[in-house]
């Protein structure tokens, strides 16, 4: 018996990185799994496709569909929540993992990216809680989980003795989805409904973050599995409502708390130990 057998399990960004794996997992766990992303199939540049990785999911007997969506796009998110009523029913869980960033300083940020980064990172989580909303109300049982960063909680106060490294407006867009999680979290409580954010522990090597140069001279033994990341996720989607609600913390740390194991270095580290975010 999987933890989420039954369930019907929305994870975006799905096709590379974090959300891959999330969705992998999902479904070896018994969800069925609805994997969105920009990315139908691999083609030039591209680094994961949704046809691979639901090839793979039923490669390994799990269930799952591809719908090719662009979460910044409000009638992608409305068409991505209505193919997933189709095609299985109800949504369970909804995985907001989908970003887009790009490591420049504040001054250096044309208005055209800010609206880019703001519709996926921002917008996006908003449009699809609000869409898997009603029929989670409807049936007094859900899940909202919401991807955020190590390097949230900022650099503090000055004086400082390092230049920012370009991190900022990624960062506070993600300080929104924290506040945003637990305002929700505390208004659909009483429907049995849990909202959640979580952090990878340490910064997680995916391609997004190689490709951007967020490793900075790293190695991946510096930071976080994406499987220990995935974990994480289950372990909030498969937890009862008054367990969870409105927690925001760190991947390690939650399965450091509610007895999961992790492989990850430094398994119960409850802050952030690489000084990079994830993707």
């Amino acid at each position: 018996m999987g933890r989420l057998d039954g369930k019907v399990a929305i994870v975006t960004g799905a096709s590379k990185g974090i959300g891959r794996v999330i969705a992998e997992l999902f479904a070896v766990e018994g969800a069925r799994v609805v994997c969105a992303a920009r990315t139908l199939r691999n083609g030039a540049g591209s680094e994961g496709s949704l046809e691979e990785v639901v090839g793979a999911i039923r490669a390994g007997s799990g269930e799952a569909t591809p719908v090719q969506c662009d979460v910044g796009v409000y009638e992608d998110c409305r068409r991505l929540v209505a193919a997933a009523n189709e095609r299985y029913g109800s949504v369970d869980v909804l995985v907001n993992n989908a970003a887009v960033f790009e490591f420049k300083l504040v001054v250096d940020y044309s208005q055209e990216h800010w609206r880019r980064e703001s519709a996926v990172n921002m917008d996006g989580p908003v449009w699809l809680s609000q869409l898997v909303l009603p029929g989670m109300i409807a049936r007094r049982s859900g899940s909202i989980i919401n991807l955020s960063s190590p390097g949230v909680t900022g650099p503090g106060r000055g004086p400082y003795k390092e230049p920012g490294r370009g991190f900022t407006m990624y960062q506070a867009g993600k300080a929104f989805i924290e506040r945003f999680t637990q305002g929700l979290a505390q208004e659909v409580y009483q429907h049995s409904v849990s909202v959640t954010c979580y952090s990878p522990s340490q910064g997680v090597l995916t391609p997004g973050m190689i490709k951007l140069g967020g490793m900075r001279g790293r190695s991946a033994t510096d930071g976080e599995s994406a499987e220990t990341t995935a974990r994480a996720a289950l372990l909030l989607a498969s937890l009862p409502c008054e367990k969870i609600a409105g927690r925001v913390g760190y991947s390690q740390a939650l399965l450091k708390e509610f007895g999961w194991a992790s492989e990850a270095k430094g398994a119960g580290a409850d802050r952030p130990g690489s000084g990079f975010s994830q993707a």
